[in-house]
């Protein structure tokens, strides 16, 4: 709980809910808190300086987001996604990535998702891979910025952050990530030259790829438990 009681300066006076679950949800997001772990109300609250019912809210809201679990006389979990979770997940992704790379882009939107790809590059270079992840989502997100939509941002956002509860229970962060820094540049590159027909075929492949990669989290000697 030490890594949340720098947190506190991010409350200030006018502690919120919202504002509870925002660093809640950016410490499942970076898998300190991991999935199937128990989330103790007494150890947050104290942690945080927040009172047990704005805890137990934010905790609510982070359900609605499939974040978290409520188990009625065990306490609040950290969500454990199933196969049929990642599945109906990418499928999601199908729809609103795929129609995404249809548009057409403008200069600025594709400077900002070169930056994603670069941010990767770098990363990857350097042996970081969690930090490949995160430019990788963040590569996702701008393909969805494209259709200019705060309410498909948002849906894309937490989608997102569904799928790093999976990326968690992965035991080899360089093989999950490590194929599709290249991908996410050729992606790139048809986007910017106006190939969008390409750029859908190519990211439908794409996906379908990650989508398996994942659901090997699933086989049994892989499978994540609740703990």
């Amino acid at each position: 709980m030490a890594a949340l009681e720098h947190e506190r300066v991010r409350l200030g006076r006018s502690s919120t809910a919202e504002r509870v679950a925002d660093i809640l949800r950016e410490h499942i997001i970076e898998g300190l808190f991991a999935p199937g772990q128990r989330l103790s109300e007494e150890a947050i609250g104290s942690a945080l300086g927040v009172s047990r019912n704005t805890l137990r809210e934010a905790f609510r809201l982070l359900g609605h987001e499939r974040l978290l679990d409520h188990k009625l006389n065990r306490g609040v979990f950290v969500r454990v996604l199933s196969a049929a979770d990642v599945s109906d997940l990418y499928q999601m992704r199908r729809v609103l990535e795929g129609a995404a790379v249809r548009r057409a882009a403008s200069p600025e939107a594709l400077a900002l998702i070169k930056e994603t790809v670069e941010e990767a590059e770098r990363s990857a270079v350097a042996d970081r891979w969690q930090d490949v992840g995160t430019a990788n989502s963040r590569f996702h997100q701008a393909l969805v910025a494209l259709h200019r939509s705060p309410r498909l941002n948002e849906a894309m956002r937490q989608l997102l952050a569904e799928l790093r509860l999976v990326f968690h229970v992965m035991h080899n962060p360089r093989a999950l990530h490590e194929p599709f820094v290249v991908r996410n540049r050729q992606l790139l590159e048809l986007m910017a030259a106006g190939r969008a027909d390409e750029a859908a075929t190519f990211l439908e492949l794409y996906l379908d790829d990650a989508e398996r990669l994942l659901l090997h989290a699933y086989e049994p000697s892989d499978a994540p438990t609740t703990r």
